[in-house]
């Protein structure tokens, strides 16, 4: 059983049975007073893309995003949700070393070629993680 869970969050389409696989995982895999954090990663908008978005958008998007982790973290026991900025794989790495995750639960997305069997994002988890780390497919 692991004390500290980390389940990285993306909404993008067809994410809610991803999220929810996930959640209920970490759920089975947790320890009782597990902490649970779901984080979504933003990644900054590309400069040549900003230009064509409203203003606040970055703004919005989060608050939005936000609002959803709060509603799916408290339906959790000792579930948290997060929002930070930066590079997906790089910033889930980080942030589950920083916080002494002993467990990360990630959905794997539907791979291109280059990513042949797991997705980019989870394939650059399972390679660096100092910690477990649960897959799903």
């Amino acid at each position: 059983m692991y004390d500290n869970i980390l389940v990285p969050v993306a909404f993008d389409e067809g994410s809610d049975e991803k999220i929810a696989k996930a959640v209920a995982v970490a759920r089975r895999l947790a320890a009782q007073n597990a902490r649970i954090t779901l984080i979504h990663v933003m990644e900054q908008v590309p400069g040549y893309a900003i230009n064509y978005m409203p203003a606040d958008y970055s703004a919005q998007a989060r608050k939005a995003i936000e609002g959803e982790l709060h509603d799916l973290a408290a339906e959790i026991p000792g579930g948290v949700g997060l929002v930070v900025e930066g590079h997906s794989g790089r910033t889930i790495l980080d942030w589950a070393e920083a916080n002494r995750s002993d467990l990360i639960v990630i959905a794997s997305h539907r791979p291109g070629m280059q990513d042949l069997l797991i997705g980019s994002t989870a394939a650059q988890v399972v390679r660096h993680a100092t910690c477990a780390v649960h897959v799903l497919r």
